[in-house]
């Protein structure tokens, strides 16, 4: 079973926790992504997605200049560098989110998404079809 390791992404679009979340909004749509890091001075405190945005601004009616110090989940949950896909799955799965936080120890090192993992998923069950084609012809 493959591990994200190769596989998550690397550069952290982020943003201070001074940020609004008008800012991130703008930011997730300039770039085209589904979450922004929050950091504290250099350290990753954690996400905010386009979901919490959602539920937040418009769900429990805050303002778009609130601050992402007051929206970023801090608790959210994070993987190691050597979690499989499957891991990756399960835990969105149960944590109800789209986007982990890759941390080597208490490091973060990167973002994996639920489209970086379906893809890992595909590229893995592609790679098994092939070595069993290869099995049943002969080669």
């Amino acid at each position: 079973m493959a591990t994200i390791e190769r596989h998550y992404v690397r550069e952290l679009v982020s943003l201070p926790t001074s940020a609004t979340c008008r800012e991130a909004a703008m930011l997730m749509r300039d770039r085209r992504i589904g979450a922004v890091a929050v950091r504290d001075g250099d350290e990753v405190v954690g996400l905010v997605a386009e979901r919490d945005l959602a539920l937040r601004l418009v769900g429990d009616g805050a303002s778009p200049t609130t601050t992402l110090g007051h929206v970023v989940r801090g608790d959210g949950p994070s993987v190691g560098l050597r979690a499989s896909e499957k891991e990756c799955a399960d835990l969105m799965r149960a944590a109800h989110v789209r986007h982990l936080l890759v941390k080597d120890g208490d490091k973060v090192m990167g973002l994996i998404s639920m489209r970086d993992v379906i893809v890992l998923m595909l590229e893995e069950k592609e790679l098994m079809i092939q070595h069993l084609e290869g099995y049943i012809s002969g080669h």
